[in-house]
């Protein structure tokens, strides 16, 4: 029997769902356990994720029980997940990737190209409001954090224009018909991993080998050129920062960017380059932004937050 840990709201268990009865399909047999664990971003939705320690605050428990072998494997929403993993511990698999894009959910299913001025709209990713804000300059940010139907509820309790969330969790809970729009990548360039499910678990051990059936090689590939541009700003969920893999045939194209929080400051590129170099380019991409000024928009949101 395997020991499947996940974080407890709806579109975790949902998510754990998917992972474990694609196991079963693969690994006819299989026994499955599911252990729910509450982790630190759980426990405090009312603190923004920058404030509690960033990307890490929806693993660190998962990734413990891992390690102390209260559990066999770990599932994740790879946007959440560290560029760098705890010793010990590795990225078995990534499933096929859902949407990755971005999605409006707005008061009168207004798009964005038909915002209000002034519009109040809520997100909880510094990276989606930098990003809305650098098109849209009147707009106001309404941070917000909760559970996915949580967030949505929010809309008229808190008298919010809109929010924007990741397509994935809507398509995955079956309410994609609530989208008032499904936002391009050219236009807001997704979070790194957004949109793939990833399992973890302890290297050298057979649920590696187990669990391996499951991973989908182009998902894994995009994923981890994205990590390696992640891994270069060595960055969590302080700064808005940005990345999307996408492969095609035998070449990968990676998008990124960084800004500063106002939005006002935005520096955006991308580079193409073989497949088996994918790592290699999301390293390549984030140094030529670092270069371009990114440096000094990191220096200055840091300043701010010391």
């Amino acid at each position: 029997m395997l020991k499947v840990g996940t974080r407890g709201s709806q579109l975790a268990l949902q998510q754990t769902g998917i992972v474990m009865e694609e196991l079963r399909r693969k690994r006819p047999g299989l026994t499955l356990d599911v252990h729910v664990i509450k982790t630190t971003g759980d426990r405090m939705q009312d603190v923004a994720l920058a404030q509690i320690g960033g990307k890490g605050v929806f693993v660190k428990e998962l990734e413990e029980a891992l390690l102390e072998r209260r559990i066999d494997l770990a599932v994740h929403s790879m946007k959440d997940v560290p560029a760098l993993l705890p010793e010990g511990l590795e990225i078995a698999a990534m499933l096929e990737r859902e949407d990755a894009r971005d999605v409006l959910i707005s008061k009168g299913n207004f798009k964005l190209e038909r915002i209000p001025s002034g519009a109040r709209i809520g997100t909880g990713s510094l990276r989606r409001g930098c990003q809305l804000k650098n098109i849209y300059l009147d707009v106001e940010i309404v941070p917000i954090r909760g559970n996915l139907d949580t967030r949505i509820k929010k809309i008229e309790r808190d008298n919010l224009d809109g929010i924007i969330v990741a397509a994935a969790g809507l398509k995955r809970m079956g309410w994609q018909d609530r989208a008032s729009q499904f936002i391009p990548p050219e236009i807001m360039t997704p979070a790194i991993g957004q949109g793939a499910l990833g399992v973890e678990v302890r290297k050298g051990e057979d649920v590696g080998e187990i669990v391996s059936v499951l991973n989908h090689e182009k998902t894994f590939t995009e994923v981890s050129a994205e990590r390696a541009f992640l891994a270069v700003f060595g960055a969590g969920c302080q700064v808005p920062l940005a990345a999307y893999g996408t492969i095609e045939k035998d070449s990968i194209t990676v998008t990124g960017l960084v800004g500063s929080l106002d939005g006002r400051m935005l520096i955006k590129d991308r580079v193409r380059g073989p497949v088996a170099e994918a790592e290699q380019m999301g390293r390549i991409l984030a140094e030529r932004i670092l270069a371009a000024g990114g440096r000094q928009i990191l220096d200055e949101v840091y300043r701010r937050l010391s």
